[in-house]
């Protein structure tokens, strides 16, 4: 966790490394009851994102 280092911006990261986090979240959510709330599918990837020092906006700008 990274919560000393600045945070970065989900939008300013390299096409390979969103990727490369969009994989690794999807085995994270191997591990979680499935839903169908596009709410609660943004509130999970916001909230593991965090944890590993990025801000993610789903809103553009």
């Amino acid at each position: 966790m990274q919560q000393d280092s600045p945070r970065r911006d989900w939008a300013a990261l390299e096409d390979a490394e969103q990727t490369e986090l969009r994989v690794a979240f999807g085995h994270y959510l191997d591990a979680l009851p499935p839903t169908c709330s596009l709410d609660t599918k943004i509130e999970r990837f916001r909230t593991w994102l965090a944890a590993r020092g990025i801000d993610y906006r789903d809103e553009p700008g």
